[in-house]
C-alpha cells in the first residue's frame, strides 16, 4: 500500500513540473496590461491556425516609417463565438486594432479590438475578454 502512495505521488509531483511550461506559455507576463495602443493600418497576414490567430499589419508610426506590427488572439475554435471568421481580414484591408502592447517596446500586442473595413467591430478575447458562455455574441 505504501508503495502504490509513493508511486501516485511520485507521479503527480512529475506531471505537475512537466506542465508548468504550459501554464507560463499562457501567461500575460510579456504584455503591458495596465495600457492598450490604438493602431491603423494595412492588413499584410491573417493567420488562422492553432495555437494562436496571428494578424500582420503594416502601419505608420510618428516619424512617418512603415513598421511591421503583429498581433495575436486565442485560437480559432475560440474565436469563432465573437465574431471571427478565417475570412474576417484579407491582406490589403485598412483596419484599426486596440492591442495591449508588449513591455520590450517591440510592435507586437494581444488583440483587444479589431474595426473592420466595414465598421464592424470583433473583440479579442485575450487578457480583457469576457470568459463565460453567456458573454459571447448570439450566433
Amino acid at each position: 500500500m505504501k508503495v502504490k502512495f509513493l508511486m501516485v505521488l511520485a507521479l503527480g509531483a512529475g506531471v505537475s513540473t512537466l506542465s508548468l511550461p504550459l501554464l507560463a506559455h499562457h501567461g500575460n507576463a510579456a504584455y503591458d496590461t495596465g495600457k492598450n495602443i490604438t493602431i491603423k493600418g494595412t492588413v499584410t497576414q491573417w493567420i488562422w491556425a492553432n495555437p494562436h490567430i496571428i494578424l500582420q499589419l503594416d502601419a505608420t508610426d510618428d516619424r512617418g516609417q512603415v513598421v511591421q506590427w503583429t498581433a495575436e488572439t486565442e485560437n480559432p475554435s475560440s474565436m469563432v463565438h465573437y465574431g471571427y471568421t478565417k475570412q474576417s481580414m484579407k491582406p490589403g484591408d485598412q483596419i484599426t486594432v486596440t492591442a495591449i502592447p508588449s513591455k520590450n517596446g517591440k510592435p507586437f500586442g494581444r488583440i483587444v479590438e479589431v474595426v473592420l473595413p466595414n465598421g464592424q467591430k470583433l473583440a479579442g478575447r485575450g487578457i480583457q475578454g469576457p470568459t463565460k458562455a453567456e458573454d459571447y455574441p448570439k450566433q
